[in-house]
């Protein structure tokens, strides 16, 4: 392990053919992501991927902007890249948990690049994910060490895998929760009241999870199993409804949210960072006591797939965790599994369609769908018919549109 005097020097590690696998969002490692583009601005650079999920910052390689020099391979779409989609960036669909293995089979000569809090007592920060797996099975790193990053427990980062560390001082990415609506509100509730004591929580993205959350806070025993750590994970364990600890910490692969958040998790010893096949593997997932799976989709078809990462037929996001979280709460006796949603979208439609919308990619599919929730109830798709799944969706939908969806339901077979 060597440091860096310059963010320029990291291009001594990276020859032609190299794959740079960068960590997501709050992990960025900014600085030496800043000095590989202008490399490749400068004609620097030859035959270079970068492979990410959910980047920070838009970058012009992103949009084709050095074919030869620098591509950029996306698993999961932000704002950041979303648009470029078709203009220059290649986009792989992946369950979150199976992205370290699908990166491995695609790389040539596999460099990761991630940002750290403390490399004294090498620990991963805000992020573990697709990195900490590669550096844990022997992938060599380059680490960013930020002074403003936490340091979280967890899996350690192996010395031997470090090549080489650049200390840097900037601002770690935040995020505000997003302002509920009363329709958040209400569908939250009727979530929260599912809950059991003592259960295991895991939370996707989103107003909606963010307000279940919020509704727990006198809940008691809770325990954390998530890919995401947010805000009201931290606030739950302030209001003391978490039973974690050192010795059965919060687990998580990544955290996104303010800096209250990444304040609570450095060299918290009741949260621990792993990689994110340690977290989001179905089977671990089904061992968890009383799983509790909180997602959101934007629409789900008579038969109760959902189609969460496309919006109206155009890629948006991608699978994520989703569909790891739905198949491992399959597995259990005692878990459930919420897939949450506003009935309509801003126009007026309803999410809840006879078919998916022409273009939209299936999530989450007939077989792993538990529970399907809006601000008007709960359709309750576990274990049943076809007809039995049509008429609990139909009776969830904005009331405007139930009769349009029962004809369509009795037109296809579906009701009688």
């Amino acid at each position: 392990m060597r440091p860096l005097a310059r963010p320029e020097d990291v291009l001594e590690l990276v020859p032609p053919g190299t794959d740079l696998v960068v960590a997501m969002a709050a992990g960025e490692p900014s600085v030496l992501l800043d000095a590989i583009e202008a490399a490749a601005a400068d004609g620097a650079l030859d035959d270079v991927v970068i492979h990410q999920m959910h980047p920070h910052a838009r970058r012009p390689s992103m949009g084709g902007a050095y074919p030869e020099r620098l591509r950029h391979v996306s698993y999961f779409l932000s704002g950041a890249d979303r648009p470029l989609l078709g203009n220059g960036l290649s986009y792989v669909p992946a369950n979150f948990s199976e992205v370290p293995e699908i990166i491995l089979r695609r790389a040539r000569r596999p460099l990761v690049l991630a940002s750290v809090g403390s490399v004294l007592q090498p620990t991963w920060g805000t992020n573990g994910e697709y990195v900490a797996a590669l550096v844990r099975d022997g992938v060599p790193c380059v680490l960013e060490v930020n002074a403003q990053q936490p340091a979280a427990y967890g899996r350690a980062v192996p010395a031997n895998s470090i090549v080489a560390t650049l200390a840097v001082d900037v601002p770690v990415p935040t995020v505000e929760p997003r302002e509920p609506s009363p329709e958040d509100l209400r569908i939250a509730e009727l979530v929260a009241e599912r809950i059991p004591h003592g259960a295991t929580l895991q939370v996707g993205v989103g107003a909606i999870p963010d307000m279940v959350l919020r509704s727990l806070r006198d809940h008691r025993g809770l325990r954390i199993h998530t890919e995401l750590l947010t805000d009201g994970i931290a606030q739950l364990a302030q209001a003391g409804a978490l039973v974690n600890d050192s010795a059965d910490p919060a687990r998580a692969t990544f955290a996104l949210g303010t800096s209250a958040l990444y304040g609570w998790i450095d060299r918290n010893p009741q949260v621990a960072m792993l990689p994110v096949d340690e977290v989001n593997d179905p089977r671990i997932i089904a061992e968890q006591p009383r799983m509790q799976s909180i997602c959101a989709t934007t629409e789900v078809d008579l038969y109760g797939q959902c189609a969460s990462a496309t919006v109206g037929g155009r890629w948006f996001s991608g699978s994520g965790g989703q569909l790891d979280f739905m198949r491992g709460v399959h597995r259990t006796h005692d878990g459930q599994g919420f897939i949450v949603m506003r009935s309509r979208l801003k126009d007026g439609s309803s999410r809840i369609r006879g078919t998916l919308s022409p273009g939209s990619a299936v999530t989450t599919g007939i077989h792993f769908v538990d529970q399907v929730v809006t601000e008007y109830g709960v359709a309750e798709l576990r274990d049943r018919s076809l007809g039995e799944r049509a008429r609990a969706l139909i009776g969830v939908a904005a009331p405007e549109h139930r009769e349009a969806l029962a004809r369509e339901a009795q037109e296809r077979g579906l009701t009688a």
